[in-house]
């Protein structure tokens, strides 16, 4: 084997023991803080208390699933690996769609390239819309949660995963989805034990549920009981989040929601603007498309500086910039970006249309992300890691640099 492996200008050293990396989709730190003070959380308060090392770090923006996914796995930000959103205006087919295939990546994942050198590589993931961004040629284990009893040897390196896991298939709006990955991931550790090994969520509690709450401090005893099973079986950990959560609603419960096309149609009139939401995906019931981040794009240039000026004045907006200012700022990809990006306030979301929500599924008041708001995640590992430069800014995107580079090695 080799001794280190660089991907995307990063260089990795090669695991001396099993790594697991871990995504809990929508997790600030106050979830887990306040879980650890209810007693909830013993193995994780253990690491904050100075068993491990317990840092907090920034996602990337937008702080959405899709684009903080791929740069924990590529070790960079969307300026490089492309993935800017869960959706985007695709401009080479002049349509909306998913940003979930893997033509959109413009790189390797350093999961594709331990495999391809030899590692034994998995990846579990609790949502399918991530599962082929994430297996991009990727040679070992790769399954999704939601699609578990369709597994094949041939298709996901792996097979009769519902009997192996011992649970149902889950809803895909429920806890028991990412309950799944983590009962999963703890099998694979005792029976495949691979080198390196990927975990990644889904947000469905933390959509529901604020921190310090019976819902949200059961879900995190879960988390906490594999994650103690994984530290058991001599696995470095490192746990990281794509982003936070935070309540997007009023005194009333009712959502704070700027319907940006409503607004910018009144303002120059229909098709002359298109505003893209890059939270879309096919899951909405528990946010219903709408997060804090919104890219508009305009028929006329001309139009562009007068919008931006008008968008900035709406209550509950945060900060609206041009193409190349935002794709300075917030690392992203100019040319898969709008003309005008736009981000809200941490208690406010932006949707299109009022009749293009559907909000008939929000049972509990709206809790979203997506803005800057929900940029500061943890960064936990169950080891003591090299001391670094205080000045240093951490990223979620450093994981595997945590994991494979500042662990003193065993020999």
């Amino acid at each position: 084997m080799p001794t280190e492996i660089t991907v995307n200008d990063r260089t990795y050293h090669w695991m001396d023991r099993p790594l697991v990396v871990v995504c809990v989709d929508g997790c600030q730190y106050e979830y887990i803080a306040a879980a650890v003070a209810a007693g909830a959380a013993p193995f994780l308060g253990r690491l904050i208390a100075g068993a491990g090392t317990s840092l907090t770090a920034d996602c990337v923006m937008p702080s959405f699933t899709n684009p903080n996914n791929i740069s924990i796995v590529t070790g960079v930000p969307p300026s490089v690996h492309g993935i800017c959103g869960n959706y985007f205006f695709d401009p080479e087919r002049g349509e909306e769609v998913m940003m979930n295939d893997p033509r959109h990546l413009r790189v390797g994942t350093i999961l594709a390239a331990f495999s391809a050198a030899g590692a034994k590589v998995a990846v579990i993931t609790a949502k399918d819309k991530l599962r082929k961004l994430l297996g991009f040629q990727l040679k070992g284990i790769c399954f999704s949660s939601e699609k578990a009893d369709q597994v094949s040897l041939a298709e996901n390196g792996i097979e009769n995963v519902v009997d192996r896991v011992g649970m149902p298939v889950p809803s895909v709006y429920s806890a028991a989805l990412s309950e799944f990955v983590f009962v999963a991931g703890v099998k694979l550790m005792e029976r495949e034990r691979p080198d390196l090994m990927y975990l990644s969520t889904t947000d469905y509690i933390q959509h529901k549920a604020a921190p310090g709450t019976p819902i949200a401090n059961d879900f995190y005893a879960m988390i906490d009981r594999n994650l103690a099973r994984l530290d058991e079986l001599g696995a470095t950990i490192v746990v990281t989040a794509d982003h936070g959560m935070n309540a997007k609603h009023g005194a009333d419960g009712q959502p704070n929601v700027i319907y940006l096309q409503d607004t910018i149609d009144a303002w120059i009139g229909k098709d002359k603007a298109r505003v893209i939401l890059p939270i879309t995906d096919p899951y909405v019931v528990h946010h219903g498309a709408l997060g804090s981040f919104a890219l508009v794009y305009l028929a006329a240039p001309a139009d562009q500086h007068a919008v931006a000026g008008r968008i900035a004045a709406l209550p509950g907006i945060e900060t609206v910039l041009m193409r190349a200012e935002a794709a300075a700022r917030f690392e992203l990809p100019a040319d898969r970006i709008g003309d005008i990006v736009v981000v809200s306030r941490v208690d406010t979301v932006i949707g299109t249309s009022r009749d293009r929500h559907d909000l008939s599924g929000l049972d509990v008041p709206l809790r979203s992300h997506g803005g800057t708001s929900e940029q500061r995640v943890p960064l936990l590992i169950n080891r003591t890691v090299v001391k670094q430069p205080a000045t240093r800014r951490w990223r979620n995107f450093d994981a595997f640099d945590l994991g494979l580079n500042l662990v003193p090695r065993t020999s």
